[in-house]
């Protein structure tokens, strides 16, 4: 499964051109007052302006599998880190077979570097923006994260991850290439003591060739 595109909101559409285009280094696709799109390796990231919007997202980005350390001298001078209890920037996602980093834009939203060492995806050179491969995480807050997965297997032959221990609280949906993690409210955002807010976003999906659109 991949995630070709998501679209969510955003309170302060020059905050965040400058952020993605600047620090991170994404390539701007459309720009207008109310919205602003980029490219973020094969998938799409839409901003979309709401001043009243007041809650944050959590996604995720792919990363070359051998490229974490690399990733993470590139974020030195660009991003801090956020330091887990052990003292590091660096989660090991044993099950997943995977490493990830996470740092907030400048809306506050949680976001993450991930290499997936299942993916077949190394990449020779230094890290740079073409190193940020796809979207390869997005969250969504529910109230019955079973529910709507098996719910999106019926209506759409989507899966659950196999790797993940799937439970009420927390599910996921997809594979290495993309994933929909489905959460309860309340629940703090990894490694944060955010509380997840069920936001509205809009995901377009490619599975088994099929082309799949969803509202949240």
């Amino acid at each position: 499964m991949r995630i070709d595109q998501i679209q969510i909101k955003t309170n302060d559409i020059q905050k965040i051109k400058a952020f993605y285009q600047n620090v991170l280094g994404l390539f701007v696709l459309e720009n207008d007052q109310k919205s602003i799109t980029f490219q973020a390796g094969t998938s799409i990231l839409k901003f979309v302006e709401d001043s009243e919007f007041n809650s944050i997202y959590h996604y995720a980005f792919n990363i070359p599998a051998n490229q974490l350390e690399e990733a993470i001298k590139w974020c030195q001078d660009k991003v801090d880190l956020i330091v887990l209890e052990d003292k590091s920037v660096v989660t090991h996602f044993e099950n997943w077979n995977a490493h990830s980093v996470y740092f907030y834009d400048q809306n506050g939203n949680l976001l993450e570097f991930i290499a997936r060492h299942d993916l077949n995806n190394e990449q020779v050179g230094e890290f740079n923006p073409a190193s940020i491969l796809n979207i390869s995480e997005i969250g969504i807050v529910t109230e019955n994260p079973m529910e709507l997965g098996n719910q999106l297997i019926e209506d759409h032959g989507l899966h659950f991850f196999s790797q993940n221990t799937n439970t009420e609280k927390f599910a996921a949906i997809g594979d290495h290439h993309g994933l929909l993690i489905l959460v309860q409210p309340n629940r703090n955002w990894y490694p944060t003591q955010i509380p997840s807010e069920s936001n509205p976003v809009k995901i377009t999906l490619e599975n088994n060739e099929n082309i799949i659109e969803l509202n949240f």
